[in-house]
């Protein structure tokens, strides 16, 4: 990849940044603007996690980023940290990247994790900055965090605060920062404005080298908030209509990946995330729909958001879906509901999407628990989310490769759309398994070409 780090721009002035918070948000944030040749530290309470970025390990999986990580270091643009004081010294823009999970109570965003890195910041702040919010919100939150900062920051230095939604994708992150496909921004001054133009500068002078646009938006602080939580309920809610879609398909003979296709070259609605499966997952769509729901029960405008309610339980319908499929093949299917006692199911993939070790609500993960569940001898396999799955689901059994995983099963469930698995070749599978069935829980595979190698296919919606 070409680096703009390697000839930093020259004649404009760049601030110091700081990343608070360096899970998947914030270290991939914090190492791409090293890249892009600004002054970097990321804070995080997490004394492990620090010192392992410290020495150049990231603590997650994202394709090129730990390359970015070990370069950044030794060039000495990017340093990591537990001590705030430093952290406020250093930065003129600061950024909060923590996490906002789903309440244990309820369906709202928890903010005790960007609670407790404004306040700390801000009593330790001795120079007029800009904190700047990243993490997902639910609207009304920047001005309550501009209160905590008048609560413990001196007045007389004049801190200000923004919002600047993030839309990174798991598995092509890296770009998503670097060539993000629009900016947006939501301030109340021109100084606020003047300053995260400069933190952008690398950003829009990349593009520029590259022949291409970015679009920034300067807004107020509600759509800044509202812009993420809008986005990803927008693409939930495309991808449970097509898994609704699905299951008519299954009853009336359709086939759901021709009419994704069909549908989808309409320009008005495309075919990206009209891909029928075992739903979505994740740190970020789940929690993040049933927050805005509960956020617009609080505004008194939850009618509005009522669909929202319907988009989460069909997502969450097609995990027992895939279930019936698997009983279905194994000719285990009964009043009673399936009894899979005796068989050996290979589980292929653990983590929410390719590209990812995040196991956070993964599908994959979940069927593997259920096929478990009803007396399946159930053994797993993932390129790279193994580790994690382990913390999650420690009583699944863990395949070291694809090939033990397959090894005298009675039925396959293709979970995860690894390449690994969608390039694998059926004929070869073939001679390790018990039984030639296959459950292609995200229609990823070349169906014609697996039933030519003998395997009794069942897709999502497929007839």
């Amino acid at each position: 990849m070409g680096s703009a780090a390697a000839s930093p721009l020259s004649g404009a002035k760049r601030p110091r940044l700081t990343f608070l918070g360096t899970g998947y948000l914030g270290a991939t944030y914090a190492i791409c603007f090293a890249e892009m040749g600004y002054r970097v530290i990321g804070f995080d309470v997490d004394v492990d996690k620090i010192a392992r970025l410290a020495n150049g390990t990231l603590p997650f999986h994202e394709p090129g980023l730990e390359n970015l990580l070990r370069r950044n270091l030794a060039a000495g643009r990017l340093q990591f940290s537990t001590n705030l004081a430093q952290i406020a010294e250093f930065g003129d823009v600061h950024f909060i990247c923590v996490g906002t999970p789903q309440r244990a109570d309820g369906m709202g965003a928890d903010l005790s994790y960007v609670e407790a890195a404004v306040t700390g910041l801000s009593q330790n702040l001795t120079r007029k900055a800009l904190i700047v919010g990243k993490s997902t919100v639910p609207v009304g939150t920047v001005e309550w965090v501009e209160q905590l900062v008048s609560k413990n920051a001196p007045a007389d230095l004049g801190i200000e605060v923004a919002w600047s939604p993030e839309f990174l994708q798991e598995g092509f992150a890296v770009d998503d920062v670097l060539r993000p496909n629009r900016i947006v921004i939501g301030v109340k001054t021109e100084w606020a404005k003047d300053m995260l133009h400069a933190t952008h500068k690398g950003v829009l002078d990349l593009a520029a080298a590259e022949g291409r646009t970015v679009p920034l938006m300067v807004t107020d602080f509600a759509t800044a908030e509202l812009v993420k939580v809008a986005a990803n309920a927008f693409l939930a809610t495309k991808i449970s209509f097509i898994n609704a879609m699905a299951e008519v398909c299954e009853v009336a003979g359709g086939d759901v990946v021709q009419l994704a296709q069909a549908i989808g070259y309409d320009p008005r609605i495309g075919n990206r995330f009209l891909q029928a499966g075992v739903g979505f997952g994740g740190g970020c769509l789940p929690k993040d729909i049933r927050a805005f729901q509960a956020r617009a029960q609080e505004l008194g405008v939850g009618d509005a958001l009522r669909f929202l309610h319907e988009v989460d339980l069909i997502n969450l319908r097609c995990r027992p879906r895939v279930m019936r499929l698997a009983a279905e093949l194994l000719g285990r299917s009964g009043p009673a509901g399936p009894d899979l006692s005796g068989t050996r199911i290979a589980v292929l993939g653990a983590t929410f999407k390719p590209n990812s070790d995040d196991v956070r609500d993964a599908p994959a993960l979940a069927v593997a628990a259920l096929l478990a569940k009803s007396g399946s001898d159930v053994r797993v396999y993932d390129p790279q989310g193994m580790e994690n799955a382990r913390v999650v689901q420690p009583k699944l059994t863990y395949a070291p490769t694809l090939n033990d995983a397959v090894r005298s099963a009675d039925l396959v469930c293709v979970l995860t759309e690894w390449a690994e698995f969608r390039e694998s070749d059926p004929y070869v599978l073939g001679t390790l398994v018990a039984s030639r069935r296959v459950v292609d829980g995200r229609n990823c595979l070349d169906s014609a070409r697996w039933m030519k190698a003998g395997w009794q296919y069942r897709g999502m919606g497929r007839s």
